[in-house]
């Protein structure tokens, strides 16, 4: 795969401090960490372990001169908030945060310590940040996608199952981004000759009542990123197969789980540059002069194996396009 990077949106971001002051006043540093994820979910593990190595490499070991307070949600929205205000009170220097929910449930138990938050769509429209280039506040981070991703998630469906006649778009409605995809899907759909079904989904239940429902009659389905689908990828993923549903996903460890395709930012790479604005928030940079930085690629990955199961046959030319093919 192509090595994926951040386009910083320009602003005055204050300068990092030289290595020679790594010395602290008060010792070991603390990091809170909030995931909106199962914590024996290997994925996010290995994420994790990416955003330990990267603040390694600027110098700031486990036990020595940091130490870690982690904390899982899953997809369940009274303990984002129970975790939140759990770490807010062991009064760490800053909080790394992953998902939408859980940065609103931070947000709400603190305006203070400082917030670096990963796997986040369109912060402005979410309330979390002022803007991108000088956020404000105490909160900054990069996030993954603006609306208009809907319209190539859409079209890249269409195009690997041209014979698709309507589309389901998977979303938790209370996720703002999630509703602006939608929007965009089903601005784009009629040009490819598409109906969009609205999939609300806010638990494992209702994935697998909406999901045996729309596969009755077939189709494809755009599955938007959020805690929910992301702890539910095995079941929405099965789910798609039993009903011989094309789909499209956010992130490659969909396609890597047996999804169809996924069309997103590197998640790792993602973690490991979150890491360097810990690292500076740590020496003394406010999270409100830390612009929030916006992904400058995506990666296509196509599972070929889950292709052939469903009966596609995956043009070369978008074979070609993939960062990542699965065999």
């Amino acid at each position: 795969m192509h090595r994926r990077g951040f386009i910083t949106i320009l602003g005055g971001a204050a300068a990092a401090w030289p290595l020679a002051a790594r010395a602290e006043k008060n010792g070991v540093r603390r990091v809170g960490v909030i995931m909106g994820f199962a914590e024996n979910d290997e994925v996010w593990q290995a994420y994790l372990a990416s955003f330990r190595q990267g603040l390694q490499e600027l110098g700031w070991t486990d036990g020595r001169n940091i130490r870690f307070d982690y904390r899982f949600t899953g997809d369940s929205e009274e303990r984002m908030r129970a975790m939140a205000e759990e770490v807010v009170g062991l009064a760490p220097d800053v909080i790394l945060v992953s998902t939408n929910s859980v940065v609103s449930a931070t947000l709400k138990a603190t305006r203070s310590i400082p917030i670096v938050f990963t796997w986040v769509s369109d912060p402005v429209g979410s309330g979390f940040v002022a803007n991108l280039p000088r956020p404000g506040g105490n909160i900054t981070g990069f996030h993954n996608f603006e609306p208009a991703i809907g319209g190539k998630w859409l079209a890249f469906l269409k195009q690997i199952a041209p014979d698709l006649r309507r589309v389901a778009v998977v979303h938790v409605p209370e996720v703002v981004p999630n509703v602006a995809f939608l929007h965009v899907i089903e601005a784009a759909a009629p040009s490819l000759g598409l109906s969009v079904t609205a999939a609300e989904v806010r638990n494992a239940a209702d994935i697998e009542r909406v999901l045996s429902a729309f596969g009755q009659e077939g189709g494809g389905l755009i599955v938007t990123p959020s805690a929910l689908t992301a702890t539910q990828r095995d079941l929405i993923i099965a789910l798609a197969a039993r009903h011989r549903l094309p789909a499209i996903y956010s992130f490659a460890f969909y396609a890597e789980s047996g999804g169809l395709m996924s069309y997103g930012v590197n998640q790792l790479e993602l973690v490991r540059a979150a890491a360097s604005y810990v690292d500076r928030i740590l020496r003394g940079t406010s999270p409100g002069d830390l612009p929030v930085q916006l992904p400058l690629r995506y990666e296509l990955v196509i599972n070929l194996k889950t292709a052939a199961a469903l009966g596609l046959a995956v043009p070369n030319s978008l074979q070609l396009l993939a960062d990542g093919v699965i065999e």
